[in-house]
């Protein structure tokens, strides 16, 4: 019986363990909403207070609230039609998302990186590139 108890324990503390290691990837699912909608300002919510823009011809570390401009540019321009995850992983304290932006001027691969930042992840890096295997 105290052999029972003792596995009984030992499984549920595995299984917390999984529990929080899973929750630790989980990325949160309002941004793809937002790149699905071509919201920056939703978007800009998630990120950090600097992010690092790759964005067809920018490149460079911008303050959110610029880094939110930017992007609302780009929605502008490219307004969207879908926006699908293919592949989210972690590694160490990053977390990250790959995807692929339809449009109505074509496709682009995007790629979000996120950080923990307190008790929240929070974006620092955006690339949007454009998807020319298509």
């Amino acid at each position: 019986m105290k052999l029972i108890s003792i596995v009984s324990v030992v499984v549920f503390a595995m299984y917390g363990i999984s529990a929080q290691a899973q929750e630790q990837v989980k990325i949160p699912g309002g941004i793809a909403i937002a790149i699905k909608a071509g919201n920056a300002a939703e978007l800009a919510k998630y990120m950090n207070s600097t992010v690092e823009l790759l964005l067809l011809d920018k490149e460079d570390f911008y303050k959110k609230n610029v880094a939110e401009t930017i992007l609302r540019d780009f929605f502008n321009i490219y307004h969207t039609k879908d926006f699908v995850i293919r592949h989210q992983g972690a590694t160490n304290e990053a977390q990250y998302a790959i995807g692929n932006l339809k449009t109505e001027k074509g496709d682009f691969r995007v790629y979000y990186l996120l950080k923990k930042v307190g008790q929240e992840l929070l974006i620092h890096q955006i690339r949007i590139q454009s998807d020319n295997g298509k």
